[in-house]
């Protein structure tokens, strides 16, 4: 039994080595910044219409008839010889959406195809305000749009691999991270990389969180589409490795505390 208790004893013992070897160094995000610093705000850069996008666009008018054919619902709309609109029925008084396709255009009603892609929403409303104006159909449009589907994608040394939906269109990097549960361990806070598209291209844009830079990164807010990956440290210690030697550790201490209880009793 003696021996068997110090065999017990050195196993603990490695035990304990192993832990200090393995113990991970706490992250700190933006360590650099000196407190009660101040730093200027980097405007958020406006997004950028993309292949595939789905838009929300709602026309309204003061008169109700003149924007029936930008209307959700069943409602009918017909174009008289003089370019009065008539409507049959009753639209709902929402937007509709539109799918971005691959030449970058939308199909808008009376207005036909309208190139898009790589305009903000702001440029977009523009050209359908003045559009709708030009040609006649409502003199006073109020036309809102917004971007349904922008999500971005978290994967790599982070807690858990996800895709965000972001319903605002503003996200930064620093949420997206909390939002995947934080870093692993074993992630490498000084390599956190950003794949974005636009413009036919996709850049990689290679980003340290624990430095105050990270507020002037051009990913530090997040774009539709963009794909957030956290490399590790190295492949030597994994958090699957580290989840094992958790449960091995539980084991060996319920190992050593039957051994005790046996040795007591005797």
């Amino acid at each position: 039994m003696n021996n068997f208790k110090k065999m017990v004893m050195l196993s603990l013992l490695s035990l304990l080595l192993m832990t200090s070897c393995m113990t991970s160094k706490k992250i700190v995000y933006v360590n650099d910044m000196v407190p009660d610093s101040a730093l200027k705000i980097q405007e958020m850069s406006l997004l950028r219409i993309q292949k595939n996008d789905r838009l929300s666009i709602t026309v309204g008018s003061k008169n109700p008839e003149l924007v029936a054919p930008f209307l959700t619902g069943t409602g009918t709309y017909s174009i008289r010889d003089n370019g009065e609109i008539k409507t049959e029925n009753r639209a709902n008084a929402g937007g509709q959406n539109y799918l971005v396709d691959q030449q970058g255009e939308i199909t808008f009603p009376l207005l036909g195809n309208l190139q898009v892609v790589g305009m903000s929403l702001d440029e977009v409303r523009n050209l359908i305000q003045e559009r709708l104006i030009e040609e006649k159909i409502v003199n006073d449009p109020i036309v809102k749009i917004e971007i349904l589907n922008v999500k971005v994608s978290v994967m790599g040394a982070v807690r858990n691999e996800l895709v965000i939906s972001v319903p605002d269109g503003r996200m930064t990097l620093l949420e997206a991270i909390s939002k995947a549960g934080g870093l692993e361990p074993n992630a490498a806070p000084d390599r956190v990389t950003v794949i974005r598209e636009g413009n036919g291209e996709r850049v990689r844009i290679l980003n340290d969180i624990e430095s105050k830079k990270i507020f002037d990164s051009p990913a530090y807010y997040l774009q539709q589409n963009d794909i957030v990956y956290v490399e590790p440290k190295s492949a030597a210690y994994t958090p699957k490795e580290e989840r094992n030697f958790r449960v091995f550790s539980s084991l060996l201490g319920a190992l050593t505390l039957i051994i005790s209880v046996i040795s007591i009793a005797k």
